[in-house]
């Protein structure tokens, strides 16, 4: 779009300032700069007389409405999960707390990068748990382009080159998709944590590792957590802008 006055020009300014709102995840306040810039938009679409520049408008209006239902729906969640905080209990032998449940919900196109602090990364089992999580991450996370490991060594020199030489081969196969995964390595980390760029947070008592052994590789849960039996934890739920 080029700017030689009137509609045009306040439409530009505007949707600039949305696409500015958007990547830093101010969900209400990039909404109503899409909502306003797109009306601009269209009055110039109709003043125009230039049916090429005509059907370029009317093809980036088309594309703001994509993104302006993006924001709606990130906003409509952040006031109907964040601002009320979701807490979720899970109790002892309880079945139906899959990953997709739990965080489902929350993974959508505006999240781009996760950070996930948990000290207890290390056993196959726990690994496994991790690559879990990051299938679902890129399963509904079509923009996901960064996931941050937090965790701890594992304290026998040979299993933590295990360690790392799995996590290395999730690495390599998460860049197949276009996510790049960094891990750090903490002595003195103790939180579980796990954070969205989209705004949410998300603690859970035990991390990922919630879930109990299945009774044998050929049983429901060995590969749909859905089926498994989870340990006590508690899970918390909210976005950042309800606690600034």
């Amino acid at each position: 779009m080029s700017s030689n006055g009137g509609p045009e020009t306040a439409a530009i300014q505007v949707l600039t300032r949305a696409v500015q709102l958007d990547s830093e995840k101010k969900f209400a306040e990039a909404l109503a700069c899409y909502e306003q810039g797109i009306r601009l938009l269209i009055q110039a679409a109709k003043e125009v007389k230039d049916e090429n520049k005509r059907t370029h408008f009317k093809k980036k209006i088309e594309e703001y409405l994509v993104r302006a239902e993006v924001m709606k729906e990130a906003n409509k969640k952040v006031k109907t999960i964040g601002r009320t905080h979701r807490q979720i209990h899970i109790d002892v032998d309880s079945t139906g707390h899959s990953y997709e449940t739990i965080f489902g919900d929350l993974i959508d196109e505006t999240l781009s990068s996760v950070e996930v602090e948990d000290a207890y990364i290390r056993s196959i089992h726990q690994i496994y748990n991790f690559l879990k999580f990051c299938e679902l991450l890129v399963h509904k996370g079509p923009h996901l382009r960064n996931i941050t490991l937090r965790t701890s060594r594992d304290p026998s020199p040979a299993e933590h080159s295990t360690q790392n030489q799995r996590l290395s081969e999730i690495r390599a196969s998460l860049l197949k998709h276009s996510v790049k995964l960094t891990v750090e390595y903490s002595d003195t980390i103790h939180d579980r944590e796990i954070r969205f760029d989209s705004g949410w947070i998300i603690k859970i008592g035990r991390g990922l590792d919630y879930f109990k052994k299945p009774d044998s590789k050929f049983c429901l849960g060995w590969s749909d957590y859905h089926f498994r039996q989870c340990h006590q934890t508690t899970v918390d739920i909210f976005h950042q802008q309800s606690v600034g």
